[in-house]
């Protein structure tokens, strides 16, 4: 137990907050508690200008409880009725057989067989959302990414195409540069809404590339540069050179510009999100 009485918390939801306070008390049982919310979580918008909520939870004192006549009468009542129970399994034995021991019931087989729970059956559950076009999984992804831009209260122009069942949106106009965040953060967090805004929509959600004020291209072209340098330098020192981990779309790149260098190999390895590309030069054996 702690010998702690009060403690203030800060999460991000009441609950949280309430249950790390509890721990750190050693209280398990939160009617030991009196609980004061200091300030309530505020949401934020893709992962900006969100606030924690922040409790003071306090240990209550346990009351003790007090002997006199009520306890010494309760006391008395529990002795009469044990003394009851004892004459009457006294009289119970006497009547029981051999020795005044009770004869052991007999269990009937078909009874406990009775007492099995049916099996549940699994409910198959029907996916009511409609068979959607790509072309009009693109039309509501253009809807959604205006509404976006209109909530943060930004001036943009958001375009749909679909090429090879792709669809290709792009969110351009100089202010919407606050919609790409530090390498590309928020931009990756809108993608995913609007992936999940398609899901939500109907089946079979098409691909969708996303690029905002024309983040992605920029990127592309200095992960180009980026990968063309340390493949020079590969190629003068030898060995594995080891990147960070990076997005599926990043890792393309990096994997696009090795493989139009003869004598330099590329792989990913790790688990996502902490996947990587490991470029290698190829020995002279292996080139031959």
């Amino acid at each position: 137990m702690s010998n702690v009485d009060m403690v203030e918390v800060k999460a991000r939801t009441v609950e949280i907050a309430i249950e790390a306070a509890m721990q750190e008390l050693g209280i398990k049982d939160r009617e030991g508690l009196d609980v004061e919310i200091v300030t309530e979580p505020v949401k934020g918008f893709l992962g900006i200008g969100g606030e924690d909520a922040v409790v003071r939870v306090t240990k209550r004192k346990g009351r003790r409880r007090r002997g006199g006549r009520g306890n010494a009468a309760s006391r008395g009542q529990r002795d009469r009725s044990a003394k009851t129970k004892s004459d009457d399994q006294q009289r119970s034995y006497a009547k029981s057989g051999k020795n005044g021991s009770r004869q052991q019931e007999n269990k009937s087989p078909k009874n406990i067989g009775a007492a099995r729970k049916p099996e549940r059956k699994e409910k198959t559950v029907s996916d009511d959302r409609p068979v959607l076009s790509t072309e009009e999984q693109a039309k509501i992804a253009q809807e959604f990414l205006e509404g976006l831009v209109g909530a943060y209260g930004l001036e943009g122009e958001v375009t749909t195409t679909v090429e090879d069942d792709v669809i290709i949106a792009d969110v351009s106009g100089e202010q919407t540069e606050a919609l790409v965040g530090v390498r590309g953060t928020v931009r990756g967090a809108i993608h995913e809404l609007t992936r999940t805004v398609l899901q939500r929509h109907g089946q079979q959600t098409a691909r969708l590339r996303l690029d905002i004020a024309g983040y992605a291209e920029r990127r592309r072209q200095a992960l180009s540069i980026y990968a063309e340098q340390l493949i020079d330098q590969l190629i003068e020192e030898g060995g594995e050179i080891m990147l960070e981990p990076m997005s599926p779309a990043d890792r393309k790149v990096i994997h696009d510009v090795a493989s139009t260098r003869p004598g330099i190999e590329s792989y990913s390895e790790g688990e996502p999100p902490r996947r990587f590309v490991v470029l290698s030069k190829v020995s002279s054996s292996e080139e031959e």
